[in-house]
């Protein structure tokens, strides 16, 4: 994701949503695989991830659990900093340049708390990208910069929720759309909150990264119906 601190920028007024100004993020870390890694993937029916700057720092220890899990292998694209919109560019390129795999991971839409109402139509992106034989598992959002105001970390977590409900409501459209809900895991227990986070964003390591990428694991290798 990339509402690390370096992602955003806070205007005088917290930006137009309250959670300050998404920055520019191209110069920001990533990790992106090879094209041999992309074709070995597609070629033994993997997964195909697109995420930000959480996903850069879990994605190696994400991957080494799937493979490990059902034998899947992974290809990333993750970018910190990089909301929906950019995180779909990239969707879009591989799928002209490599064709998709039938799972496909989204790890992204924290970013999107810096203008909440863009997110929808990236989801709607995505899904048709993906098309309806496929399945997109994407996992929901939860930011509280704890380094910010109590007026930012309000409307953070105000934005995370309407980004989340921006999801769900793209599920009753896409029945080929799985929500892997981190928002309401941590929820579940207050404790989870800082344990599980090392700055109400990012998780901490080991214990948050292995708690999300479990729950992304669980989700990814339930069983899929026959391909139409």
């Amino acid at each position: 994701m990339a509402v690390s601190t370096a992602t955003s920028t806070e205007t005088a007024f917290g930006g137009p949503y309250g959670s300050g100004d998404l920055g520019a993020w191209q110069g920001m870390s990533k990790a992106i695989s090879t094209e041999t890694q992309i074709k070995r993937v597609l070629a033994t029916n993997g997964v195909f991830m697109f995420g930000d700057s959480i996903a850069v720092q879990d994605g190696k220890s994400l991957a080494t659990r799937l493979i490990g899990r059902d034998g899947s292998q992974m290809a990333v694209h993750d970018w910190s900093g990089r909301p929906t919109s950019g995180a779909v560019d990239a969707m879009a390129q591989w799928a002209t340049a490599y064709g998709l795999p039938r799972r496909i991971l989204m790890a992204t839409g924290t970013n999107d708390i810096f203008d909440p109402p863009k997110f929808a139509a990236q989801v709607d992106r995505a899904m048709k990208l993906a098309g309806s034989n496929r399945y997109v598992y994407w996992i929901n959002v939860h930011a509280t910069r704890w380094s910010k105001t109590a007026a930012v970390q309000m409307a953070d977590q105000r934005n995370s929720a309407w980004v989340n409900l921006q999801l769900s409501d793209a599920q009753k459209k896409y029945p080929n759309l799985r929500i892997i809900r981190w928002a309401e895991y941590l929820a579940a227990k207050p404790s989870r909150i800082t344990s599980y986070l090392r700055d109400g964003v990012h998780t901490s390591i080991t214990l948050g990264q292995n708690a999300r990428n479990e729950l992304t694991v669980q989700s990814l290798v339930l069983p899929l119906p026959a391909a139409k």
